[in-house]
């Protein structure tokens, strides 16, 4: 069975070196959903509760909300940057206050003390879908990713292969040591 949650994310790209519209910055509202599969946890009667999958995925999407998205290799990127530290706001500001945890993979680099992500690829919905599943993968049982951004869509679906223990009091992960980090319960061994 499968739990599902959605997200909406504002962001702003480009796609350099694309010829059309698109090469141009502008901004989307996308929606991301996110399915994980696992058993029904006879605890809670759920496979996972969504509000812990929003918790858990929303540390690092937030990332991607109110955020600007360019390839490495864009040459507005450095310009970007540059107006940043005339304005003082490249290394955060107390406004800041929707930053995620920074990141660094082989498809993309959060910077979120100045609202930036930068990727390997042209963010497409695709690529978008590529980035989630490689932060998410080790922390839910992820089937499927779904973005729509304007009228661009794309999904894709996952083989589940593993089991993560749940808490059969509120139904979220256990620890490495069988400790519910929300409620305290013990597995016993």
């Amino acid at each position: 069975m499968k739990s599902v949650t959605t997200f909406d994310l504002q962001y702003a790209h480009r796609f350099y070196g694309f010829k059309g519209e698109a090469q141009y910055l502008h901004g989307h509202t996308g929606t991301l959903t996110i399915e994980v599969e696992d058993s029904v946890n006879m605890g809670v009667n759920m496979v996972f509760p969504c509000n812990e999958i929003q918790k858990t995925a929303w540390n690092v999407l937030k990332n991607f909300d109110h955020a600007t998205i360019l390839r490495e290799d864009d040459p507005l990127l450095p310009a970007i940057l540059e107006v940043y530290e005339k304005q003082g706001i490249k290394n955060g500001a107390p406004q800041n206050t929707m930053k995620g945890e920074a990141f660094k993979t082989e498809l993309a680099t959060a910077y979120p003390d100045c609202r930036l992500v930068v990727t390997k690829e042209t963010m497409t919905t695709e690529g978008m879908i590529k980035i989630v599943y490689e932060l998410l993968k080790d922390k839910l049982n992820i089937s499927k990713i779904t973005f729509t951004s304007g009228v661009n869509a794309a999904t894709e679906d996952y083989k589940v292969s593993k089991t993560i223990d749940r808490c059969p009091l509120c139904g979220i992960t256990l620890n490495q040591n069988g400790v519910c980090p929300k409620c305290g319960y013990r597995k016993n061994n």
